[in-house]
């Protein structure tokens, strides 16, 4: 069983779209049942809530369903229980780094800069209007095609 984190800093908008649009596209696979998905923030702002109203309709314009899913923080435990940890922006991989306890064995990467080598961070759409929400998935469900491609080759 593989075990990937996906982590922005409120868990309401990139990071939760990443957890679905992989869990979507590893059911495609026929992968569901051998990777484990989850998403945090590294910020306790929102724990218990689920995405961002503009996140859950993004993702429903494109056939997807996230309202199930809730926010939660980044522990010391994820840094053991997961496998890989992919931040979306810079900010949070440096966080990130800063938390992961010398126990941890999780790789951390960025989730663009491994998937898409032209780019680095997935953009915050907090602060844009439809458009960054949009843009947000287009850049995830491509990142997500390359990770289900490297869980293909890791199991």
């Amino acid at each position: 069983m593989m075990r990937v984190l996906f982590v922005c800093l409120g868990n309401i908008c990139r990071s939760p779209t990443a957890e679905g649009v992989l869990r979507h596209q590893l059911r495609e696979a026929g992968l569901a049942g051998r990777v484990e998905v989850a998403s945090a923030g590294t910020g306790d702002w929102h724990v218990g809530r689920p995405p961002d109203a503009r996140t859950l309709k993004a993702a429903a314009r494109r056939g997807y369903d996230f309202s199930a899913q809730r926010a939660q923080q980044v522990s010391a435990a994820d840094f053991t229980a997961h496998d890989l940890i992919l931040a979306m922006d810079l900010n949070n991989l440096r966080d990130l780094k800063r938390l992961q306890p010398a126990t941890g064995r999780a790789e951390l990467d960025l989730f663009l800069r491994r998937y898409q080598a032209d780019k680095d961070e997935v953009p915050d759409p907090y602060y844009e209007g439809e458009q960054g929400f949009e843009h947000v998935l287009d850049l995830i469900e491509a990142a997500c095609a390359g990770l289900v491609r490297e869980i293909k080759g890791r199991l």
